[in-house]
């Protein structure tokens, strides 16, 4: 490959922001709504909620859409693949409709709010495509179709894109949008901090424990008294025997940003088939640069993570010529058992406490939407989408079977890391490179890294005990059950998982 890949991972989006920092909470403070997780859910509820006067605290367990936000392809779109002849067929035409509804009122929302705070975050209408080579999705995409003009969705199949690659048939949605998705938030960070909102970052919620109001409890035992509490951060760090991670897959997905001789055509586009490839462009000082995305799986299982960049790399040279790599990022996204995400109440019967997960990889639009129904709800007391989303919901078909068919596949790979025998040894150990070994007869895993230090750890996954697999293209250990990933210094960086992978010293 002719362009050098670069080293570290870093998304263009939070290279190019400024976004302000925060200090700790270290004490036990009182507000209205509690706001766990500082991405497009929590920022668009604290901006909605503090504009009309409610008294707002957001937490971070790390730093201000640092999260999935911070490495999306920012794609503000209804067309979530090919989902609305699968929703008709198993939910009705009803809640199909609903569903899109929803997603055109999120990027309406988003629209208005650009153009009320006159932000500079180039954002772009842009028709969408779902686009096939393959014979098989041909006819899934005529079938779709149908499906858009039963709702009355404005799209139509073609054999030809704007875009200059082979193509067999597509489906384009009309008039959908992309944006720089922290140039706007970084905007509704500074309204918030002008309708009074506070932000705290490095503060871990673990719990919400309930007097009269809940409070939002700490690693550090500080509370955070509110009336209502949103839990926005990716995966709910509170479950109150829900049981969300058995209801949801996780999934990893990886972006290159590149540049290209080629003039770029406009417009978004993905395949049908897999491998995923997705493709839209930004504007970096008058110059396009391409966002291409894909490679789709299971966290924590597959091939070695760099090879997933390598694919992205080599799909966009021999597709469009790529005469400079300026980044790489990954982002986990996790799906529910039927699609669409949960997004309300954490459990029947707790109205006090909101939860918004499960946005299958489409969290520009999911994530508004939540943002919206709980600021309806907790001023006005209703939103017209909530049933669709509330996450109590259990369908027979096909929820049971996929609910199945994941618990299946944890307790594959639950029992196949016990089960794991290696022989490397950390003496042949290179520098920026990890193995799994034994130690004092466990399973272990060690990093080296560029200056020779290296770091030892448990592999035991600190959620439910599966064994974490290491990630080369990011430099984390991801565990392939439930999707907790934990930086090489053991520490938590995405959920289910509260507690560190436990450190093992080398020198004894």
């Amino acid at each position: 490959m002719s362009e050098k890949m670069p080293q570290f991972p870093e998304s263009y989006w939070l290279d190019s922001t400024d976004i302000p920092s925060y200090p700790k909470l270290e004490e036990k403070k009182q507000t209205e709504v509690g706001i766990v997780g500082g991405g497009i859910v929590g920022l668009t509820a604290a901006y909605l909620l503090s504009k009309q006067g409610v008294k707002v605290t957001v937490i971070d367990a790390s730093t201000l859409v640092n999260g999935t936000t911070g490495h999306t392809t920012a794609k503000i779109t209804a067309q979530h693949g090919i989902i609305y002849d699968e929703l008709i067929q198993h939910f009705g035409k009803n809640m199909a409709l609903q569903y899109y509804q929803a997603a055109m009122e999120a990027k309406k929302l988003i629209e208005t709010t650009i153009r009320d705070l006159n932000i500079d975050c180039n954002y772009q209408v842009e028709d969408a495509y779902i686009y096939t080579n393959s014979d098989d999705y041909i006819s899934k995409l005529e079938t779709e179709k149908k499906a858009y003009d039963e709702l009355g969705i404005n799209g139509d199949l073609t054999d030809e894109i704007p875009l200059d690659i082979p193509v067999k048939r597509a489906l384009v949605m009309k008039e959908q949008a992309q944006f720089h998705p922290l140039k706007y938030l970084h905007r509704l960070i500074k309204e918030c901090e002008n309708n009074g909102v506070q932000f705290f970052e490095h503060t871990v919620a673990i719990d919400v424990e309930y007097n009269k109001h809940p409070a939002i409890i700490t690693k550090e035992g500080h509370r955070l008294l509110c009336n209502h509490v949103i839990v926005a951060s990716h995966f709910p760090f509170y479950d109150k025997q829900s049981f969300y991670f058995a209801r949801m897959y996780p999934e990893r997905s990886y972006v290159i940003a590149v540049k290209s001789d080629q003039k770029y055509p406009g417009g978004m586009y993905i395949n049908a088939e897999s491998p995923t490839r997705s493709v839209r462009s930004t504007k970096v000082d008058g110059q396009e640069l391409w966002l291409i995305g894909g490679e789709n799986h299971k966290t924590g299982q597959g091939e070695t993570t760099i090879k997933h960049y390598e694919a992205l790399q080599q799909f966009g040279e021999e597709q469009f010529g790529i005469s400079e790599f300026q980044y790489r990022w990954s982002a986990q996204d996790l799906t529910t058992l039927d699609k669409v995400p949960y997004i309300g109440s954490i459990k029947e019967g707790e109205d006090s406490v909101f939860v918004a997960t499960g946005f299958n990889k489409w969290g520009m639009t999911n994530g508004t939407i939540a943002a919206k129904i709980f600021s309806d709800k907790i001023v006005h007391g209703k939103n017209e989408f909530e049933e669709l989303y509330t996450p109590s919901r259990f369908h027979a078909d096909p929820q049971i079977k996929k609910f199945a068919t994941i618990n299946a596949d944890v307790a594959k790979h639950m029992i196949k890391g016990k089960l794991e025998i290696t022989n490397d040894t950390i003496q042949g150990l290179s520098t920026d490179d990890a193995i799994i070994t034994k130690i004092n007869g466990k399973r272990a895993g060690v990093y080296k890294d560029q200056d020779e230090n290296m770091y030892a750890l448990d592999t035991t996954c600190t959620h439910m005990g599966c064994e974490v697999e290491w990630n080369s293209g990011d430099r984390t250990w991801d565990c392939p059950c439930h999707g907790s990933r934990f930086s090489y210094k053991g520490e938590v960086i995405e959920g289910p998982a509260k507690k560190p992978l436990k450190q093992i010293d080398l020198s004894k």
